[in-house]
């Protein structure tokens, strides 16, 4: 019995030095989200003004950024190196001298408050119309400073900017794929980000082909994206449990490196993921297997590790969107259509992580068994399925 008590004590102690290192590890509070973005054009020139807020929502932390560039990367169909670009990046309490200057100002984001930031992008060519019609996106990727408590942190993030939205598709335009029991149309859409409203783009490109019986499925990458959730590795330090606990993993799963894992236990923390851990290794030796991803949660199946996704987020690790439930709910309620967020991949399985009440599930299944969306770069996040 006291030898027991021993173990059980020890393990308790372990447990409680790994969550205490974990909460205490280094780390900045600030959330940095873009709020809106506008786009000017001339017959020479286009300006690109995005607007970025950055948050602390620590109650007494006050932290400083004395560093914060930009670096644009313009994605399209083909490669436009007459277009050249000059960025120009100031924050808004800066005095308008050192604007001029094009010299950011090191300044501090008080506790419980937040400041803007301007990043203004100028595109000039001597056909700028023409490559702005072969410009899908710009990948603006963010180097800034975080400077506090926690020593100097450099942090680095992308936001990706939409130059050019699709037309909406008209119904005399569909092309369905015929499938079990229902007609299957993948819609193609702009690159998506955080700078999009996933409402706004499903009305946007489901409005004029919608019709009543139909169900609307989105990806939970996409839906992620547009959320905000996924981190760029160069973010996540791997601790040395995260390092250890991902070799027990299959190559190809997205825990099978230190930052996916890392990634994991920043959402459920340490002692949760080393239970499921221990847990699923015990039951797998008795031929149960599956149970580490039942007992970590949700959002351990859903983590996409780099090159899970489409470029320019194939170097981000991307996350499970947040409330799938109450997305649908919403959805459904605001643009009276039936929805799903589904999880489908190339061998042919297909997790509903959520559906508006309406919604077929059997048939939702049948129909995106061959995947029709795809996992690359089609661009077809939304799939429309037409019962039969």
């Amino acid at each position: 019995m006291t030898i027991v008590f021993l173990v059980l004590f020890l393990t308790g102690i372990i447990f409680c030095f790994l969550e205490l290192n974990h909460r205490l590890r280094s780390s900045s509070p600030l959330l940095l989200n873009p709020v809106d973005f506008e786009i000017k054009s001339t017959d020479l020139s286009t300006e690109i003004n995005v607007l970025l807020k950055i948050s602390n929502p620590h109650p007494h932390m006050e932290i400083m950024i004395p560093e914060f560039r930009v670096i644009p990367r313009l994605m399209g169909s083909i490669d436009m190196p007459n277009v050249k670009i000059r960025t120009n990046t100031f924050n808004e309490n800066e005095d308008p001298k050192y604007r001029r200057m094009k010299y950011y100002c090191s300044h501090i984001v008080k506790a419980k408050q937040s400041t803007n930031v301007q990043v203004s992008l100028r595109l000039d060519d001597y056909d700028i119309r023409n490559s702005l019609n072969k410009l899908y996106s710009i990948w603006l990727e963010i180097f800034w400073v975080n400077y506090g408590p926690f020593g100097r942190i450099e942090r680095n993030q992308g936001i990706v900017i939409p130059t050019c939205k699709l037309k909406q598709l008209k119904s005399s335009d569909a092309y369905f794929i015929k499938g079990d029991n229902c007609q299957i149309l993948p819609l193609k859409t702009h690159i998506l980000g955080p700078l999009d409203n996933p409402i706004e783009i499903i009305n946007n490109y489901t409005a004029h082909i919608y019709q009543k019986g139909d169900i609307i499925t989105i990806g939970e990458t996409p839906l992620a994206l547009m959320e905000g959730r996924y981190r760029n590795p160069k973010e996540i330090n791997p601790s040395l449990l995260a390092k250890l606990l991902c070799k027990a993993f299959h190559p190809t799963s997205s825990l099978a490196t230190g930052c996916g894992m890392q990634t994991l236990i920043d959402i459920i923390g340490p002692t949760r993921t080393i239970i499921s851990w221990v847990s699923a290794i015990f039951l797998k030796c008795l031929g149960v297997k599956g149970v580490f991803y039942r007992l970590a949660g949700k959002q351990a199946r859903l983590i996409d590790d780099i090159t899970g996704t489409t470029p320019p987020y194939d170097k981000s690790i991307v996350l499970g969107p947040e409330n799938p439930e109450n997305f649908c709910n919403t959805i459904s309620k605001e643009l009276g259509i039936d929805i799903a967020v589904v999880d489908v991949n190339d061998l042919g399985r297909v997790k509903i992580l959520a559906a508006s009440s309406n919604c077929d599930k059997r048939l939702i299944r049948q129909a995106l068994s061959t995947n029709p969306a795809g996992n690359a770069d089609q661009l077809t996040p939304l799939v429309l399925v037409r019962p039969s």
